[in-house]
């Protein structure tokens, strides 16, 4: 077991063990084989076998690119999208000054 398999909580291990799953089955329904994701993702059989079992010592940059070889890239582009981070949008609304003042004017200003 690596380092990562180690510390990573149990329901990360799901969601990317779901997420080979879900990969796994996404080729089959495109009638694609492993050898034609292989190519298309520009990776070896023995990585892409690993993507689809969730292994999540496979790097990111893999995953994405096989996202890409299915034509779900774009897919991507949500895992995070900020205007959706509901926790970063109520810590900026926690920061937010309860009143505001007009800038001070330098001393000596006309």
């Amino acid at each position: 077991m690596s380092k990562i398999e180690e510390i990573m909580p149990p329901n990360l291990k799901r969601a990317i063990r779901k997420l080979g799953h879900d990969i796994n089955t996404a080729r089959r329904r495109r009638k694609l084989t492993v050898a034609m994701m292989t190519q298309r993702a520009g990776i070896s059989k023995p990585t892409y076998l690993r993507v689809e079992k969730g292994d999540p010592n496979v790097s990111f940059g893999i995953y994405c690119m096989v996202l890409f070889a299915l034509g779900e890239a774009d897919r991507i582009n949500d895992l995070l999208d900020i205007s959706r981070d509901e926790t970063g949008l109520l810590l900026d609304e926690a920061r937010l000054p309860k009143r505001v003042h007009p800038p001070k004017q330098p001393s000596g200003a006309l």
